[in-house]
């Protein structure tokens, strides 16, 4: 993407390849070990190799698919900000999660990872990357397109056709969109990619020079032909109507073909007021949304200390003028010293510097998005449950007894997290609500709520649609330690609240159901915690849910197979697994080791194939290895096993 003064390929082009040459240089001095081979990972092609993709001989193939479909969403039922405006713009996040190549398919053995936690502001996630040395069309980890899906965004591949200037070949671009008759060979790979992986359509970016008319009206076909598909497209500000390589910043003649046949439009970053609003007035003459256009805002290199002409895009008073896309918000980790630095700039890139999205009044620049666009929630169906699990973690804990001590990361664990953070009412000092590793109830991370109220605090969590029947329940699971937990829960169902009283000292964890039958047909719209005043409070939330429980528990997976086994050291092997799906509706799938006296978590996954890490596992040893189903309301199978045997 192209830089205010730049005419050449971009520092975060510079980063991608050189990186790529290091990572190369590395590996060719490094025989690749029997795990490394075992370890799948993400996909990606130039347009040649693509053309010779089959899922049924690439052995990553199945690691590699996401199985979490798309969720509804709607708008809470009371928004948190007043100011923000609901249908109109959308934001695109652009977001590189790892390089190019080497990229594990489904998560690995360390928590510093890109945990995206802000989905109910976002719409659509490109996973970008991609560069001449390593690949250009990327396919998306499972992990994230299962998170995003559960929260009810978008996934979207990504195409990169580099300048010439870092590696970029005009034979790659015509290779790109040759035709064989009236098929477009590269195209009908890419649609069966994208539905064998389980995403959702293919961010174009074609910034390769020295293209003509006849090229650039080859991409416009092959743009007709990949919707045809039913995927969506978006286009990138760069490709002209002559073939040259030209940011128009806006939506111009020269871009409008593209842009016609594509669902949505990236706008280059030097984008200006006026730019912007005639841009607006020819999507209209064109029949389309300004929405379909995002105005592109590279956070790459400052966050939330970059100078964005927010009142080009979002007019105080008026309409939105177009979307809103984001360019690496990534930044918020790259940039953090650890994981708690990465949640505090997390919050303030999405929600702004007060913490609060109710609260975005401030005399800083930068708002946050909550300050111009509504949350989403996508909790409109029975069962709800969450555990807090952020989709990284310190440890893994399961029903309140840590499983493992290995730090962690996979996003297709992920739970749907409050859509408000973090949103106290009350007078006086306020109770801090924080995402906490250290106790865990169900995963990596426990709600934790601390401070002195000086009043009740109501401490919004969750925007929910939930039409309740004869048989719904509401559950949740805390623990106080030593001292009274003054907490109660406050449901909003219809226009009347619920207040539940959660009970004083717990001490360890401790789950309450309360019955919901009485209000059967109705909806319930809001979840909130109501923290009493009379002294300190320390209390862990470890499970919020309703649902409609179930008599019988899911089936366990059948035809467990164990694919490869690999020693990664003298103690620890790793292992390719797959399974047949449990039939009807399921969460997750979760492997354990069984010692004989404990059950030691390896992971987890929404598919039905994973690769297991690292197996604690000497040579001649063998392992009995148990695989779970997990249902949607966390209810659990009996488990299927397999042995493992630690080969010299």
């Amino acid at each position: 993407m192209a830089h205010k003064g730049d005419r050449v390929p971009t520092r975060r082009q510079f980063l991608v390849l050189s990186s790529t040459a290091a990572l190369t240089s590395l590996l060719s001095e490094t025989p690749a070990s029997a795990a490394e081979a075992a370890q799948p990972y993400a996909s990606y092609w130039h347009p040649a190799t693509i053309l010779d993709w089959d899922p049924s001989t690439d052995r990553d193939a199945r690691y590699n698919r996401s199985t979490v479909p798309l969720a509804k969403r709607v708008v809470p039922a009371r928004p948190a900000n007043a100011h923000a405006h609901t249908g109109e713009a959308r934001v695109q996040a652009l977001v590189a999660y790892a390089p190019t190549s080497n990229n594990p398919a489904q998560g690995s053995l360390d928590m510093n990872y890109y945990a995206t936690n802000y989905w109910q502001y976002i719409d659509e996630l490109v996973f970008w990357g991609g560069s001449a040395s390593e690949g250009l069309i990327l396919a998306p980890n499972p992990t994230v397109t299962d998170a995003a899906h559960r929260n009810g965004v978008r996934v979207i591949g990504n195409v990169f056709l580099p300048p010439t200037a870092y590696g970029g070949q005009l034979q790659w671009v015509r290779d790109f969109v040759r035709r064989e008759g009236d098929r477009f060979p590269v195209a009908d790979k890419m649609i069966q990619v994208a539905r064998h992986h389980g995403f959702d359509g293919w961010f174009l970016n074609q910034e390769t020079a020295g293209g003509d008319a006849q090229l650039a009206g080859d991409m416009r076909d092959f743009i007709v032909y990949l919707k045809k598909s039913g995927l969506r497209v978006i286009w990138y500000d760069a490709m002209t109507n002559t073939g040259s390589v030209s940011w128009q910043n806006a939506l111009t003649s020269r871009n409008q073909m593209f842009f016609e046949q594509s669902d949505e439009m990236f706008l280059n970053f030097w984008w200006s007021a006026s730019g912007l609003q005639n841009s607006a007035n020819l999507a209209r003459q064109l029949g389309r949304s300004p929405y379909d256009l995002a105005s592109g805002v590279d956070v790459e290199a400052n966050g939330y200390n970059t100078s964005v002409g927010w009142a080009s895009v979002f007019p105080e008073g008026k309409p939105h003028t177009t979307s809103l896309g984001f360019y690496r918000p990534e930044w918020t980790f790259k940039s953090a010293a650890g994981p708690a630095d990465f949640y505090a700039r997390d919050n303030r890139f999405w929600v702004g510097p007060n913490g609060d999205p109710s609260n975005t009044t401030t005399t800083a620049a930068w708002k946050g998005v909550a300050h111009y666009i509504t949350e989403l929630t996508p909790i409109t169906s029975l069962p709800f449950v969450t555990n807090f699990n952020t989709g990284h973690g310190r440890k893994f804990a399961v029903n309140g007894t840590v499983r493992s001590s290995q730090a962690w990361n996979n996003l297709s664990l992920q739970d749907v997290l409050p859509t408000w953070r973090w949103s106290v009412k009350g007078t006086g000092t306020k109770v801090v609500p924080s995402l906490d590793w250290d106790e865990p109830y169900d995963g990596g991370t426990a709600l934790k709520i601390t401070g002195t109220p000086a009043s009740a605090n109501d401490v919004r969590l969750f925007a929910t649609s939930l039409r309740l029947t004869g048989n719904s329940q509401f559950e949740i699971v805390h623990r106080t330690g030593t001292g009274p937990s003054r907490l109660q829960a406050v449901l909003r169902i219809g226009t009347t609240e619920k207040v539940l009283d959660l009970g004083g000292i717990s001490g360890a964890w401790r789950r309450s159901v309360f019955p919901l039958g009485e209000h059967a047909d109705a909806t319930l719209t809001e979840i909130a915690l109501r923290v009493l005043p009379g002294g300190p409070v320390t209390a862990l939330i470890g499970r919020i849910g309703v649902t409609d429980p179930v008599m019988t528990p899911p089936a366990a997976p059948a035809n467990v197979r164990v694919e490869q086994v690999s020693r990664t050291d003298v103690t620890t092997v790793s292992a390719r697994l797959t399974w047949t799906r449990s039939p009807g509706s399921v969460r997750q799938y979760r492997v354990y080791k069984w010692t004989g006296s404990e059950r030691i978590f390896l992971g987890g996954t929404a598919n039905d194939a994973y690769f297991v890490p690292a197996i604690p596992l000497t040579s001649g040893e063998t392992a009995q290895i148990e695989i779970e189903t997990v249902s949607e309301a966390f209810d659990v199978s009996p488990p299927a096993r397999v042995s493992v045997t630690g080969t010299p």
